[in-house]
């Protein structure tokens, strides 16, 4: 609000806009039923974020749809979660349906057994507390600025001729409010000239202890030509630090350091725009084309009233289909008339958009504006229209030929943009988060580490198992009594382990190395150990390999073929782990581990031999045994049954108490053997 200026019969005091350069928010929401306060709301955005397709492309054009979905899902199955959350839960939903290698299971299933938790759930409240944290820090670091800095808050002003004065607000922000301190301000032309349309001020403004905010008034000088709109600048300059008495401090003083203190903040420069008011005013959109997201909902599309804000004036408008369909399909057909008061510059049209969550779109319609007209009452209308025949009937002298051309300059008028396209496309805030989701929806990235800290910290660390009840919210539960119990026990193998340098260190080969070093040395120490056992007990070295070596090689692999079973959606994973691990421990165990002897005896000049022994008995055995699980799970494709794993609760116990007993067969017919009570061969 402005104070009065001279002239009677003036409206006085009233700012039309004001427009600041204010920053982005630290987040962008993902708009699904918002509304766009502007026909470039999207503008921001770093580019297009469109993908040109081709056959290539096609997996990766139906991850990201599945993505897309997802996240149309969870907003509305949780509308009151920030976006960070919806992430998060989108991410844990995304990676919890992914194919998981058989590593990954393994992986899993050993942390489980340990007390080192679920990687997927530690991994999304890992996320979700960082996502905390650096909003705590986003949002404090305006607040612990050492300096405090002087602007225009906001930096663009709109008035009309009329309005007297305008006010232009300055703020201190940040630093030592106790402090006295000052600024120069004076304007400066630009297209408006100071004494004739507006009086030229300048001056200083003193912030005193605790004063945060001042404002600056400058006088608008109104006249009866018309102009186009004009516009001016007030420059801020020289800011200093003053004593408590409002003098400035003598020189040599520390209290005048300014540098410390305060300095100018963006915008230090403020536009004010003078809107003529002896015009009925040009009516026009901002831009020719404008782009929303199908996801807005609602939006708003500005007409401007330029060149002057004189009288009452009717404008219609309506809206013309081209690709997008009207009639409630892609959006819903809209027309009227604004009525723009005397002195009103700014009118809004609201569209509906139907949203039809298509990842890819780009359809348009058009908003066109008519001829604005006077709204006069019936006897004006009737006057002019009895003026119009007199001009008509008699020539006009000179002087009334000048009036009557002035008179038609001021009417309103149309202006160069009168037909708005508006093109329709896909939510780049939705496919930009979607996007993002898909970078950080990597298997590889939750088993990897960065630092040695973190390897430690989770080694010693007890995380929540396996829990089943609230699979889709991804939130880190409290640890059990038995991930207490299995962490105590495992302890040990954590932090030993924790010495393995982090996967991110050579691209993982440094971990590669090293685990296999360790490993290597540690299954040495447990052949040693299953060695002396079995000589206490007093079993033979094939017994003891056969029931405990074996036993406990196969645990993790038992667990983890448990983890793919429930997690996985077929039954490949949690099948073909049992096998994959026999294959590695066949072929790379066996086949390295001789390999090796055989390279080091051929070079001291001997042959490597092995005796068969009873290996034929043993691998007829288990190729028997083998036989019968295949033609069971065989069986189990039935319609009755329904599948290799799963199904209903008789053939799930029937085929465990087979595979256990044919468990149970081997190791009977191979002690037997081994004690010589059945030939071997």
């Amino acid at each position: 609000m402005c104070t009065s200026g001279t002239g009677p019969g003036k409206q006085r005091g009233m700012i039309i806009e004001t427009e600041g350069d204010r920053p982005l928010p630290p987040k962008v929401d993902i708009e699904m039923d918002g509304k766009m306060l502007n026909s470039h709301g999207v503008d921001f955005l770093d580019g297009s974020l469109g993908l040109d397709l081709d056959e290539k492309d096609l997996d990766e054009e139906e991850t990201r749809r599945d993505m897309a979905k997802i996240l149309k899902e969870l907003k509305q199955k949780h509308p009151d979660k920030e976006v960070e959350q919806l992430i998060e839960l989108a991410n844990y939903q995304v990676l919890s349906q992914q194919q998981k290698s058989r590593a990954f299971y393994r992986c899993q299933a050993t942390r489980l057994m340990t007390g080192a938790g679920n990687i997927l759930k530690k991994h999304a409240a890992d996320q979700a507390r960082k996502a905390v944290s650096m909003h705590e820090v986003r949002s404090d670091a305006g607040e612990n600025d050492p300096v405090s800095k002087v602007f225009f808050e906001p930096g663009s002003y709109q008035c009309l001729e009329n309005c007297g004065t305008v006010a232009v607000n300055v703020v201190r922000r940040g630093g030592d409010l106790t402090k006295t301190i000052s600024v120069d301000y004076r304007t400066e032309d630009g297209t408006a000239n100071a004494g004739s349309d507006y009086e030229f001020t300048e001056g200083m403004v003193v912030f005193k202890p605790g004063e945060t905010l001042k404002e600056i008034r400058v006088g608008i000088i109104d006249d009866d030509i018309f102009e186009e709109d004009e516009n001016f600048l007030i420059h801020l300059s020289n800011v200093k630090v003053l004593t408590s008495e409002g003098e400035e401090p003598e020189d040599g003083e520390s209290a005048n350091h300014v540098d410390s203190v305060a300095c100018l903040g963006l915008p230090s420069t403020a536009t004010v725009t003078i809107f003529d008011d002896d015009h009925a005013g040009i009516f026009t959109f901002e831009e020719p084309v404008c782009h929303v997201s199908e996801s807005v909902g609602t939006m708003e599309v500005k007409v401007l009233r330029t060149s002057g804000a004189r009288g009452v004036v009717m404008l219609p408008y309506k809206t013309v289909e081209g690709t997008a369909r009207g009639g409630g399909e892609d959006f819903e057909d809209t027309h009227g008339i604004l009525e723009f008061q005397n002195d009103e510059i700014l009118k809004t049209i609201t569209i509906r958009i139907l949203d039809r969550e298509e990842y890819n779109k780009q359809s348009s319609f058009y908003l066109l504006l008519d001829s604005p007209q006077w709204r006069r009452s019936r006897k004006e209308q009737t006057d002019e229209n009895k003026k119009q025949e007199d001009d008509e009937q008699e020539p006009l002298a000179g002087k009334d030929e000048e009036e009557r051309r002035i008179a038609e300059m001021g009417r309103p008028m149309l202006g160069d943009h009168v037909k708005l396209e508006v093109i329709i496309e896909e939510s780049y805030e939705f496919k930009n988060t979607v996007d993002k989701l898909i970078k950080k929806t990597n298997l590889a990235l939750l088993v990897g580490t960065n630092s040695w800290r973190d390897q430690f910290i989770e080694a010693i660390t007890v995380s929540a198992g396996e829990d089943d009840d609230d699979e889709e919210c991804g939130e880190e539960k409290l640890p059990s009594c038995f991930d207490y119990v299995m962490h105590f026990l495992t302890v040990f193998w954590k932090v030993l382990f924790a010495f393995v340098p982090p996967t991110e260190y050579w691209n993982g080969w440094a971990c590669f190395f090293v685990s296999i070093c360790m490993i290597g040395l540690l299954t040495a120490v447990i052949g040693d150990l299953a060695c002396h056992f079995g000589c206490t007990v007093g079993l033979k070295d094939s017994v003891t390999a056969v029931v405990f070596v074996a036993l406990g090689t196969s645990v993790p692999d038992t667990f983890a073929s448990k983890v793919a079973a429930i997690q996985d959606q077929y039954a490949d994973a949690s099948i073909g782990n049992v096998t994959g691990s026999n294959a590695v421990n066949v072929f790379l165990g066996i086949g390295v581990a001789w390999s090796i002897a055989a390279i080091y005896h051929n070079s001291q000049g001997r042959d490597f031999k092995v005796n068969p022994g009873t290996l034929a008995f043993s691998v007829t055995l288990f190729t028997i045994f083998a036989f019968i699980s295949v033609a069971t799970l065989m069986y189990r494709r039935r319609p009755e049954i329904g599948g290799e794993l799963g199904g209903p609760r008789t053939p799930k116990v029937l085929t465990t108490m087979l595979f256990v007993s044919l468990w149970l067969l081997y190791i009977l017919f191979s002690s037997l053997e081994a004690y010589c009570h059945i030939k071997g061969f």
